[in-house]
């Protein structure tokens, strides 16, 4: 723009200030006397009195050629996940467009789109909800704000960093206006998680307190909750609107298991995201019970001793049979080095206390009887974990097979038992198990394992079950098996041993049966066929584990209910992997037809979808502050109107019915500057001696 020019009155003393209104003061004294006095030429003296301190203030014409500087309109563009609700993305992008129109229209304004709120990986971490304060903060970081005409923020009001009044300075000094998106009174029920647990031990009760919240509730009214753990049992159950609820439950698997909690959507309510919640609980085992039965003394005994010994997590109660029930003789008690085996308070007091019972090298000696092997059997199928480490005694006729434990074991023993070297190997499910794929010297498919030799098999035929290592002739040597609710392995070979004592090198004897003792305990991690998903980085992260190499896609479910494909790219060791980027907080869920996996990103329950509903109440007081308005975007975009500066000085006046206000800042740059003396000190000097000298000869009369 041209320069306007502009003159003004301003003083450049030649004495100090404070001088200068001492000398004013001490004149209007002396002036003041005189005049009470009636003194003659009291008048006179005050007139050259006053030339004087003119003379002394210096008054001078400023004359500045000044360049006007345009104003500065900010308009903030909420683009957060709730503003994805119903009809409020075509409002806000209708809005958005008119209010650019408009504001380009006017004279002397320069205007500033902030787009604010948009999802991201970083934002969806942190869960800190829309955040256009800050937005608007770096779009002002350099904006003088006595240039700001006017702010104007589009949004559904759910805005989660307004600040205070008392300390909103920089936004309050020109007018605040709020479009919203959305309708009034919108109706909208959430779950709402009060208090829950972090962690719990397995199998005992645990509970969490929760709260249905309804805008537009009925007396007495219920809602369904469903209540549905990771891999684990669902139930539903009727609960009061508007109550805190406590509903007890129990952790059935260790490590991270994620609770679903939803309800029922009910007609004309805003959306169901937030109609459900999801709780992260990781699940803590208690110490392990293992009991270790060894039928007889061998070499091999300390390996399974030292192996479970070494982990502090398990408690282990080992028995090797030496002595059977029934040998009861004069010798006194305090000479027997043996002790009598506890086999009914074991095998029938507190079976079912153990997490894991071990047969190792068992044979049938008498010392069991038939109905302590059944309740074994039931042990199983109830869901009890057993291994059996085959000796010779499998082939024979004092086998466990011969026992009601026939009917739980996955392999029928043949009667032959191979006494000859031969390395242990994979088979091809084997190489695909989480128990056996990947273990360090296994080679590559198809190689042989850099593993030391074994020197005896029992030859069994399998019943069912999978088979994991075999012989180099196909024989099995692990069978893992499904026994109803349990888990069974049988493990033909008792010379493992070997592996643990470095012969040949050695094997990965503690990593192979850490593992199997685990996939019998329903680790998560160990199961064959499973689907996993996890958050990492900005990116979910997916895993799928099967026996069977499988060619079709996964769906992927975001927390906005959208759907895409995604192809898993197979590794060969029985797992295939696909990632994708996540930026919606929330709930993702992961589904290959037969299973599905859950994926948190950000908050569990995000702050953002916490409370949907349209509400103007939360800018209310920041908006009431700077003198601002606030208008439903349903009801059209207000005008805009320009004020002169100074007219804002209530809510009435920056904003009325039907319209909105921007203040004319009318700022400037000063491009050139001229300064006028207005008493020169020559003139100024001329008059007072005139005065001195007509004061002088009128007294002198």
């Amino acid at each position: 723009m041209d320069a306007v020019p502009a003159t003004t009155l301003t003083f450049a003393p030649l004495l100090p200030e404070p001088v200068l209104w001492l000398l004013a003061a001490l004149s209007a004294l002396l002036l003041g006397f005189g005049l009470l006095r009636r003194a003659r030429g009291s008048l006179l003296r005050g007139g050259v009195a006053l030339l004087l301190l003119i003379t002394l203030a210096n008054p001078v014409a400023r004359k500045e050629d000044r360049s006007p500087l345009s104003d500065i309109a900010v308009v903030v563009v909420d683009e957060s996940p709730s503003q994805g609700i119903a009809e409020r993305q075509r409002q806000t992008e209708q809005a958005a467009r008119d209010l650019t129109e408009k504001l380009n229209a006017l004279p002397n304004l320069e205007l500033r789109v902030v787009k604010a709120g948009a999802a991201d990986a970083e934002t969806a971490r942190r869960d800190e909800g829309t955040r256009l304060f800050q937005a608007l903060n770096q779009a002002l970081t350099d904006v003088p704000r006595h240039r700001l005409a006017g702010t104007f923020l589009i949004t559904d009001g759910q805005v989660h960093d307004i600040p205070e009044p008392a300390a909103a300075g920089d936004y309050t000094r020109a007018p605040l206006h709020v479009l919203l998106t959305g309708q009034p009174n919108e109706r909208d029920r959430r779950l709402v998680v009060k208090n829950a647990p972090t962690f719990g031990m397995l199998n005992q009760q645990l509970s969490l307190t929760l709260r249905v919240e309804d805008s537009a509730i009925q007396p007495g009214e219920m809602a369904e909750l469903r209540f549905k753990q990771q891999d684990g049992p669902s139930f539903s159950q009727s609960v009061p609107v508007g109550r805190d609820v406590t509903i007890p439950f129990k952790l059935d698997r260790a490590g991270r298991s994620l609770i679903e909690l939803d309800v029922p959507p009910v007609p004309g309510e805003l959306t169901p995201l937030n109609n459900r919640a999801a709780l992260s609980i990781n699940g803590i085992r208690d110490r392990l019970r293992v009991m270790l039965v060894t039928g007889e003394a061998h070499a091999g005994e300390r390996v399974w001793r030292n192996l479970l010994k070494a982990d502090p997590n398990v408690d282990l109660v080992h028995f090797t049979i030496l002595r059977p029930p029934d040998k009861q003789d004069g010798t006194p008690i305090r000479e027997l080095s043996l002790i009598a085996f506890p086999i009914r308070e074991l095998f029938e007091i507190k079976l079912y206390d153990f997490d894991l019972v071990i047969f190792d090298r068992y044979r049938r000696r008498g010392i069991l009887p038939t109905a302590y092997f059944e309740n074994i059997g039931r042990y199983v199928a109830r869901g009890g974990a057993l291994l059996e480490v085959s000796g010779p005694a499998y082939a024979t006729p004092l086998s466990l097979y011969r026992t009601p434990l026939s009917e739980v074991f996955p392999g029928r023993p043949t009667g032959q038992v191979r006494n000859e070297p031969f390395v242990p190997q994979l088979s091809d499910i084997g190489r695909r198990h989480p128990v056996t794929s990947n273990l360090s010297g296994s080679g590559e498919a198809g190689g042989a394992p850099n593993w030391s030799r074994w020197f005896r098999t029992v030859i069994v035929e399998p019943k069912r079950g999978e088979t994991l290592m075999q012989t180099p002739g196909k024989e099995p040597l692990l069978l893992l098996d499904r026994y109803e609710k349990g888990r069974v392995a049988q493990l033909y070979s008792d010379h493992i041993w070997l592996w643990s004592r470095g012969f040949e090198g050695g094997g990965p004897q503690a990593e192979l049966l850490r593992r199997l003792a685990h996939w019998l305990m329903k680790e998560p991690d160990l199961e064959e066929e499973a689907l996993r998903a996890e958050a990492r980085d900005g990116r979910i992260e997916i895993e799928r584990r099967s026996l069977k190499p499988r060619e079709e896609p996964v769906t992927v479910v975001r927390p906005d209910g959208s759907e895409q494909q995604l192809k898993l790219e197979e590794r060969g060791d029985g797992s295939a992997t696909g990632a994708l980027g996540a930026t919606l907080p929330g709930i993702w869920r992961i589904r290959d037809g037969q299973r599905e996996a859950l994926a948190t990103v950000g908050a569990v329950n995000p702050r953002e979808f916490a409370d949907v509903r349209a509400t103007p109440d939360k800018l209310r007081p920041i908006v009431t502050a700077s003198n601002g308005g606030i208008a439903w975007l349903r009801d059209g975009l207000p005008d805009i109107r320009q004020l002169d500066k100074g007219r804002g000085s209530s809510t009435r006046e920056a904003a009325g019915r039907g319209w909105l206000g921007l203040i004319r800042q009318e700022d400037y740059v000063i491009t050139g500057l001229t300064l006028t003396p207005l008493a020169p000190a020559l003139l100024m000097l001329v008059l007072a001696v005139s005065g001195l000298m007509l004061m002088w000869r009128r007294e002198s009369r």
